[in-house]
Parts: C-alpha cells; sequence; structure tokens
C-alpha cells in the first residue's frame, strides 16, 4: 500500500461520522422527481450536492440547468496531470414516498434501526453520491491530492427515465469527456457480496384508459348487456402474460438464449429461492413466477417481465353498486439484451388495444423508453474494480446484471466513445429501494466507501 493510499484511507476512517451526517442532510432535503418542474425540493437537493462538493474539495461547483429539467449538479477536479480522467455518475432525486402510513418512521427523517439506516433515498441513490465524495475528500484532505482527474454529474431525473439526457448532452458535451465512467446506482449481489454490474435491462411501457360510458350506471338496472370497462381492462391486462406469468411471445422478439458460460456464471453464485422470496416479502403460499427451466437469477437479469405499476377504477370506499365508466392502468415492460425498446413499446400497445374486449373504447399513451445495455466485463478496468471492492469488503467481487434500468448508462457510454463503465452500488435485496421504508446497510455504506478510495488508486494505474 502506497503512502497516499494508507494517509486518504486514514482519513476516510477518521471523518466517519461527517459523511453519515451529509447523507442525513440529503435525505431530509427529499426531492421527488416525479414533481414537474420547476420544483423549490428539487432545486434544494441539487444545491445541498454542490455544497457538499465545494466542502470536500471539487472545484467548478454548480447546479447545471435546462428549461424544464429538474436540476443537475456537477463538480471537477482535474490536477492529476498525465493521470486519466474518470466520470462519476449518481443521481440525487428520489422516487415518491408512497403510502406514508406503511412507513415505520418518517420517510424524509433518517432513522437508523439495527444497522440499517431508513428513509427515502438513503439507497436509491443519496448514498451512492455521498460514498464517492466521501472518497474524494479522503484523498483531496487526507493525501493532498486525488491520483486521478474527476468529473461528477449528479441528475436530477433518473427516477423519472431520464427523458432529457439528450438534451443534457448536447448542452454541456464539453465537460464530459473521460476515459472510464463509473455509476454509483446499482446493487450488490447481498449484504457484504459486492458486486459489479454487467447488464442492465431497458424499459418500455404505456398508459391505458378503456371506457364503456359516458357516466356510470346503477349495476342492478345495467349489469349484464352493459360491459364493464374494469373488467374490460383486466380482461386485457391479464392477455398479456401466461399462466407462468410468461410475457406473451409477440413481446419476447429478440430474446437469445443464454449461452452455455452464461448458465454456468449464473449457477455458480450464491442463490437460495426461498431466501429470495423472504427477502421480497412475498407471502408464503405464492410461487415464483417466470420460466421454470431457468434460474431465478436469469429470468430477473435477462428474460423480459411486465408489471402493471398503477391501477385505477373506483376506490373501495365510496364505492356502490355502479358499473363506472372507465379504468385505467400504466404498464411497464422491461425488455433485455437484443430486444428493440421502441419495437417492444409498439408491440405492447398493439397487443393491448387488440385484447380489450367488446367494442370498448381504447386510449393509450406510449411512455419514454430507456435502451437495455451490457458490457463484456474484462480488461484493466474492470480488475481494476474487482481489486479495489475486495479491498473494501474483505472477499472476491461477482460480475451479476439487474433487472432495473439506468437510461444513463447506454447514452453516456456512446458518446464517450465505449469506454470502460463501471457500475458498483450499495442496494441489496433487503433494502426495498422504490418501495416503503428503503434503507441502506451502513456497514456496507463504510465498504463501499473505503473500496472508492481504493478504486481511484486502482484506476489510475489502470487506465494510464
Amino acid at each position: 500500500m502506497t503512502e497516499k493510499l494508507a494517509a486518504a484511507l486514514h482519513h476516510l476512517e477518521a471523518h466517519t461520522a461527517d459523511h453519515r451526517e451529509a447523507l442525513d442532510e440529503f435525505v431530509r432535503i427529499g426531492g421527488v422527481s416525479a414533481k414537474p418542474a420547476p420544483n423549490a425540493t428539487m432545486r434544494a437537493s441539487a444545491e445541498a450536492v454542490v455544497r457538499e462538493m465545494e466542502r470536500v474539495g471539487l472545484e467548478n461547483a454548480e447546479v447545471l440547468e435546462l428549461a424544464g429539467v429538474h436540476p443537475y449538479a456537477y463538480a471537477e477536479w482535474l490536477h492529476a496531470e498525465g493521470a486519466p480522467t474518470v466520470l462519476i455518475y449518481g443521481h440525487h432525486d428520489v422516487q415518491p414516498e408512497g403510502r406514508y402510513e406503511r412507513w415505520l418512521s418518517p420517510p424524509f427523517e433518517p432513522t437508523e434501526r439495527d444497522g440499517r439506516l431508513y428513509g427515502r433515498g438513503t439507497v436509491d441513490d443519496k448514498a451512492g453520491v455521498v460514498m464517492h465524495l466521501a472518497a474524494i475528500r479522503a484523498w483531496l484532505e487526507g493525501a493532498g491530492g486525488l491520483p486521478i482527474n474527476v468529473k461528477v454529474v449528479v441528475e436530477g431525473e433518473e427516477e423519472i427515465g431520464s427523458e432529457h439526457l439528450e438534451a443534457f448532452l448536447a448542452t454541456y458535451r464539453d465537460r464530459i469527456d473521460a476515459d472510464a465512467l463509473v455509476l454509483t446506482d446499482t446493487s450488490n449481489l447481498d449484504v457484504g457480496i459486492p458486486a459489479l454490474t454487467v447488464s442492465l435491462r431497458g424499459l418500455a411501457g404505456a398508459t391505458v384508459e378503456v371506457r364503456s360510458l359516458k357516466q356510470p350506471v346503477h349495476s342492478g338496472m345495467w349489469g349484464g348487456p352493459v360491459p364493464d370497462p374494469v373488467m374490460g381492462l383486466a380482461k386485457a391486462l391479464a392477455s398479456l402474460t401466461d399462466d407462468r406469468g410468461r410475457v406473451i411471445p409477440a413481446l419476447r422478439a429478440g430474446v437469445r438464449e443464454l449461452e452455455a458460460d452464461e448458465r454456468a456464471e449464473l449457477d455458480s453464485l450464491p442463490f437460495d429461492d426461498d431466501e429470495f422470496k423472504q427477502q421480497a416479502g412475498m407471502v408464503p403460499s405464492a410461487e415464483l413466477c417466470g420460466e421454470p427451466t431457468l434460474p431465478v437469477l436469469a429470468r430477473l437479469w435477462h428474460e423480459p417481465s411486465l408489471t402493471i405499476i398503477a391501477l385505477e377504477a373506483r376506490p373501495l370506499e365510496g364505492s356502490s353498486n355502479q358499473i363506472i365508466e372507465a379504468a385505467r392502468a400504466r404498464i411497464s415492460l422491461r425488455t433485455v439484451a437484443s430486444q428493440n425498446p421502441e419495437e417492444m413499446r409498439a408491440a405492447l400497445v398493439k397487443a393491448i388495444r387488440d385484447a380489450v374486449p367488446w367494442g370498448l373504447e381504447v386510449k393509450i399513451e406510449p411512455e419514454p423508453v430507456a435502451g437495455w445495455w451490457r458490457t463484456d466485463a474484462h480488461g484493466a478496468a474492470f480488475e481494476a474494480a474487482r481489486r479495489a471492492l475486495a479491498e473494501g469488503y474483505g472477499r472476491p467481487a461477482v460480475a451479476i446484471g439487474c433487472g432495473g434500468s439506468i437510461g444513463f448508462v447506454e447514452p453516456f457510454a456512446k458518446v464517450l466513445g465505449g469506454v470502460p463503465a463501471l457500475l458498483t452500488g450499495v442496494e441489496d435485496p433487503a433494502c426495498l429501494a422504490h418501495s416503503e421504508n428503503e434503507s441502506l446497510c451502513l456497514a456496507d455504506f463504510h465498504k463501499g466507501m473505503k473500496s472508492n478510495v481504493h478504486l481511484y488508486a486502482e484506476l489510475a494505474t489502470a487506465l494510464s
């Protein structure tokens, strides 16, 4: 271990309370990007990130803005002459808090219980941002400078699909040239098991309304001859998957079979079906869905899936014996490598329209797509990341896929000419990201910060 690396690690250990304080402040601000711009809380969130960037020693820290877009935060440190430049990405926006009454503690008041920190955004992705800022501070204050040049971009609309990335790239292209891309927003295989994410599913979706009436009518006086739009919508939605929960063939176009080495790699990962069900919070009687001949992780990372993420008809409270006039749903389709997200969105729209029965009126609004991403995790940068994670966690890192989507990765990797993209993070199966009672494993938060300190030293050598 070099003297400077040892000094950076010592500084990190000596200031753990500062890093936790920064994370707590970020969580208290919140910043729900689903609330449209201009959004004062999103602005406050970006400004808080900029303040922390300045506090840790980064330069040219500022809020980057586009008209009608939630703000980004940006800063840099470019004084490592002759060393590679790394672009670090995270996001400061969060998901809506969901059902407030389901939270065991207030969603925007960080609360520690049993080694985990609870609150919206704790793990997705405010911890990821703080982990890198802490590692940067450790090098700048503890060792007198970073071994690499860094540019840090913290986005404000990741949780709503990064719809304006193209405009951001067009406006700020000169800020992002780099030799590698490091992201903060993915998962470990499990608590204490570090991972590099090497694939992401894409995303396509649509909002649908099915209507049969101009107004509600009495279900006794009209029921039978008059079609129920809720039932019609339910039939259409149910037709999109089979009895095993597998999407219909039209939504599987382009899906390729797993290669033997891919299957062997999946089989080598520590995994238990019952533990997976428990971590998800499944009721005991519920069965795992998908293709039964495939490992669960293959179904999660390499197979398309469909979810009804919103369903609207009439609330139970105040309901009466009526046939209501219309019903609505929002549908999310996860796509996989080799599928075309635009084509899959079109196929989804067609399948819904074709499946709605009884001549009911159908309105469908397609939603923006996010492309899938996949990388060959070989080469000096990936080996550097594996070594850094092993140093931080005290055990070897594994390569995993991710069932989610990160709209930032594919466009930025393409613009940067295919530079290595290293995806790390501290989500774990128990973290409940996007759900009520989201939480962060504090032990992994600390291990992740330590890994980042090592990562900068490793990349300085690997990319030179």
